[in-house]
């Protein structure tokens, strides 16, 4: 289906990749991982003939149909979501000028005409927009949001839509750059199930190493400026590279060991002429050597001790009859009562638009209850990270001094080290945080976190636009966090490794799980999650 031949790419005399060899057949689930910056985007591009190759080839079967989805959303006009979703916006009009420009012309016969037609045809089956509205159901559309204009929606919702077209395209190979970055958990547990059985090819970047493991049977790594081929999901590709890199540094350290060896007794008998003929016979055999290259070790997550906050009490925060709406919508909670107690690691789960985000919200006291009595626990201080990074940075601000200004006890020297931990190298520290990427905030808003630490973090989607690394280091740092974690994440992976309990949240109602996420999904599930975050709440 997809080949791709000795492949190179430089930029500026860098050079991302040489040689590289890629293979995908049809239905293979392929992901294609590597540092930022590695050329992952770039083979991309590639593939897509939007920017040309070095040298190399890329070969594609003759009748294959390619989808793709960007990191970032496309433009929108008018056209509904509905109609982004069918692929009509701006083609029906499109078509419809083709083919009365040749009915004009009496040039029906002309094979612009046919192909026109059957693609207007294809368009306007009603069987298209049947399956398009599944789609958009599946990825957490509500029915009367089907013929709102797409512009209204944010950018992240806007790319679900675009998403679902290319699902009812159903192209052959469907290449996905980052595309769980915008759903929550209910759309990307059906995302994930639906290209469980999808027909057609995927090759997938992704950060998201649960969604991998669930989904791939191949790994491609960039790697030394090559592509290397692994079988499995992503948690058997880290075991491989693993297992690689010890062998191929245990053959590189005896190898070394020999040629010191060697050069040792050459060295010692080159001037005694007894042996001077074997020590030269030694030094031409370290020239026949085939030189094993010193492997680079694979990188692992940084650790980062989050310093032991303030103890608080045992009640973190109680709300108590709670009544929550906001100025122009109905009730979201009615006489609610929740309790957060000191050392607990909660998440909270339900489907799109329960209100989870909201509860976060008045836990946090970012919002105003209209009733009951919200009360934060003994010495309580509470750190809120929102899904908006960008709102708690200063835009004006440098990414060190915006890290003294958290933890003013922090010397400059000190705050660089911290940085460096994150990913923040030499003169990156001095970059304003208004040219930041949406990774490099979310690193940025961590790193001010775990400086100053709270006792109740109160974390919404935390790993977006993390990548691995930065992700497992994370859930180390929380592991050992001293806290009370109160979270919402679409990372089955993060919420697996971190959450004690679950609180499911449905139609303005909780539910407590104490027990981590199999539990919750046995429990109120049987086994399935989706049905486990669907589920009635009794």
């Amino acid at each position: 289906m997809l080949t791709i031949r000795k492949l190179k790419k430089s930029y500026g005399g860098q050079t991302l990749f040489e040689d590289a060899d890629l293979q995908i057949n049809y239905g293979e689930r392929v992901a294609l991982v590597g540092p930022n910056g590695a050329g992952k985007s770039t083979i991309f591009r590639i593939v897509l003939e939007e920017e040309e190759a070095d040298k190399g080839s890329v070969e594609r079967d003759e009748w294959t149909i390619t989808g793709f989805l960007p990191q970032e959303s496309e433009n929108v006009g008018d056209e509904t979501v509905l109609e982004v979703a069918t692929g009509r916006a701006g083609q029906i009009e499109e078509y419809e000028t083709i083919l009365k420009k040749h009915e004009d012309a009496g040039t029906v016969d002309d094979p612009e005409y046919s192909q026109t037609q059957t693609k207007f045809d294809a368009l306007n089956d009603p069987q298209v927009e049947a399956k398009a509205k599944k789609m958009l159901r599946g990825l957490g559309y509500a029915e009367q949001d089907f013929e709102r204009p797409a512009k209204e929606m944010s950018g992240g919702w806007i790319m679900r839509a675009h998403l679902a077209r290319l699902l009812v395209m159903e192209p052959d190979l469907l290449m996905l750059d980052e595309p769980t970055n915008h759903l929550d958990l209910m759309s990307l547990l059906w995302f994930r199930d639906y290209l469980k059985n999808y027909s057609g090819a995927v090759l997938l970047i992704s950060h998201d190493r649960g969604f991998m493991d669930e989904l791939i049977d191949t790994v491609y790594e960039i790697g030394d400026k090559k592509l290397k081929n692994y079988t499995g999901n992503y948690s058997d590709f880290e075991k491989q590279r693993q297992k690689n890199y010890e062998t191929h540094n245990a053959a590189y350290k005896n190898q070394q060991k020999q040629i010191k060896d060697l050069q040792d007794f050459a060295n010692k008998f080159r001037n005694v002429s007894s042996k001077a003929s074997q020590a030269q016979s030694k030094l031409k055999e370290i020239e026949r050597m085939d030189k094993i290259e010193k492997p680079i070790a694979p990188k692992k997550p940084f650790r980062f001790q989050i310093p032991e906050p303030p103890r608080g009490g045992q009640k973190a925060v109680t709300l108590n009859q709670i009544d929550f709406a906001y100025e122009t919508g109905p009730k979201i909670y009615e006489k609610l009562d929740f309790e957060v107690e000191r050392g607990e690691r909660t998440v909270l789960v339900g489907p799109n638009g329960a209100g989870k985000s909201t509860l976060l919200k008045i836990l946090a006291g970012e919002l105003k209850v209209q009733e009951g009595d919200y009360k934060l626990g003994h010495n309580a201080k509470i750190g809120y990270f929102s899904q908006h990074r960008q709102a708690t940075l200063d835009p004006n601000a440098t990414v060190v001094s915006e890290v003294m200004n958290a933890a003013p006890h922090l010397r400059e020297d000190e705050a660089r080290g911290i940085l460096g931990s994150f990913m923040f190298r030499k003169e990156e520290v001095y970059k304003m945080t208004k040219v930041l990427s949406g990774g490099e905030k979310s690193r940025l808003s961590l790193v001010k976190f775990l400086v100053d630490p709270p006792n109740l973090l109160l974390m919404d989607e935390p790993t977006t636009h993390l990548d691995i690394l930065t992700v497992e280091s994370l859930i180390m740092a929380l592991s050992s966090y001293e806290g009370t974690l109160v979270f919402i994440s679409h990372d089955v992976h993060f919420i697996k490794k971190l959450a004690t309990d679950v609180v499911q949240v449905a139609n303005g109602r909780l539910k407590r799980f104490s027990g981590d996420w199999d539990y919750f999904v046995d429990k109120s599930g049987g086994g399935d999650e989706r049905a486990a975050l669907t589920s009635d709440i009794t």
